[in-house]
């Protein structure tokens, strides 16, 4: 009996592809960084009014605005409280602009300070907090100028994002293309393999299979090829882990992480296939003239 189903799991993989770039597109165009226009004035202005704005804002907000104090969650002193702590963090210290980012952003629970804080006020208190309670940052004072400069740079805490196998935030039409990507991706892959495996017409009985040498040679080594880059990988997460934590941070290598863990997977695909289709017996039911399934 020929199948008629031979083509669909093509298609169905193409369309996955289509998706995946999509998601490409739409997780690169959220996470670029926006451009920086430099202003002559602000740049003056935020490296000379940090000590007395700076502190204002941190320690009484701007009620006028809806800007909440800082020393609310972050302690008086920077030492913490709801929110996490300030002084002595080596997060912010030697990625300075990271406070700018969470002042304008928000993260988490702190809520984005945009449009409640002037943008004078915004660096202001960045420079309070970069430069109070023994902190001592690199740039040790943040304008628009050093944010230009980095927005151009993917900072670690982007790279971290970006390597999430779910980003942080992550919208609804991510996840409407990651549900029907994967869904046809999998009808994909299994439709392949099913076609691969019990060949292009279907024979109703119990199909015997008998290994040959090239296809032990070929299990054998596909279970090699997955303990080689299993190991690779753990070593990688070790490594890039251990990065995290050095001075300086070192950047994770994700292409690293991601190559070694899907050759795991598609190894783990591939001798899943070769047992299916070499090693082991299988039975194909078909219909027979009267349309019922002959069991």
């Amino acid at each position: 009996m020929e199948r008629n189903d031979a083509v669909m799991p093509s298609v169905a993989i193409v369309l996955a592809a289509i998706m995946w770039i999509t998601l490409l597109f739409l997780f690169n165009q959220e996470t670029a960084p926006e451009p920086v226009k430099i202003d002559p004035a602000l740049n003056a202005a935020a490296a000379k009014d940090w000590p007395v704005l700076g502190k204002a804002i941190f320690t009484q907000g701007n009620a006028a605005e809806g800007a909440g104090a800082c020393a609310g969650c972050h302690g008086l002193n920077g030492q913490g409280g709801v929110g996490p702590k300030l002084a002595g963090d080596q997060n912010i210290l030697q990625d300075a602009v990271l406070v700018h980012t969470r002042v304008v952003n928000g993260k988490g629970i702190m809520p984005s300070y945009q449009g409640k804080l002037t943008d004078k006020e915004i660096y202001a208190v960045t420079n309070y907090v970069l430069n109070s309670w023994g902190n001592k940052a690199t740039p040790p004072l943040v304008t628009p100028a050093v944010v230009a400069a980095a927005a151009s740079v993917i900072s670690p805490d982007l790279l971290k994002n970006r390597s999430r196998f779910v980003p942080e935030e992550i919208k609804l039409p991510e996840i409407t293309l990651v549900t029907f990507m994967l869904l046809c991706l999998t009808y994909g892959i299994i439709g392949l393999y099913s076609v691969w495996a019990e060949g292009q017409e279907l024979k109703p009985g119990i199909h015997k299979t008998r290994s040959s040498p090239l296809s032990m040679l070929s299990m054998i080594a596909t279970l090699i090829g997955i303990m080689v880059f299993g190991v690779l990988f753990a070593h990688q997460i070790l490594i890039d882990l251990a990065g995290w934590s050095a001075d300086p941070i070192v950047k994770p290598n994700v292409t690293a992480e991601g190559f070694y863990s899907a050759m795991v997977v598609i190894l783990l695909g591939v001798a899943a296939g070769l047992y299916k289709k070499y090693f082991m017996d299988s039975e194909v039911l078909i219909e027979d003239s009267s349309g019922e399934f002959p069991w």
